[in-house]
């Protein structure tokens, strides 16, 4: 299980879901809250999965949140 958090100021909630949307059919994901944070939990077949899903749905939330602010 990998755990990521994203700065909601950052990365606004409809962005998060729109990425999510897109990884959801690589692992399971789960969504919390925190004050600051969006709390996303992915579990995946293997660590190294993991790890490379959750990189990868850190750069396209970046890549919406960025293009969405333009």
């Amino acid at each position: 299980m990998k755990t990521v958090r994203f700065h909601r100021e950052l990365y606004p909630g409809p962005v998060l879901d729109e990425a999510l949307k897109v990884y959801e059919s690589f692992a399971t994901v789960d969504r919390s809250e925190e004050p600051a944070y969006w709390v996303v939990t992915l579990t995946a077949n293997g660590e190294a999965r993991e790890r490379r899903i959750a990189g990868e749905l850190g750069n396209y939330a970046l890549g919406l949140a960025v293009r969405k602010r333009s």
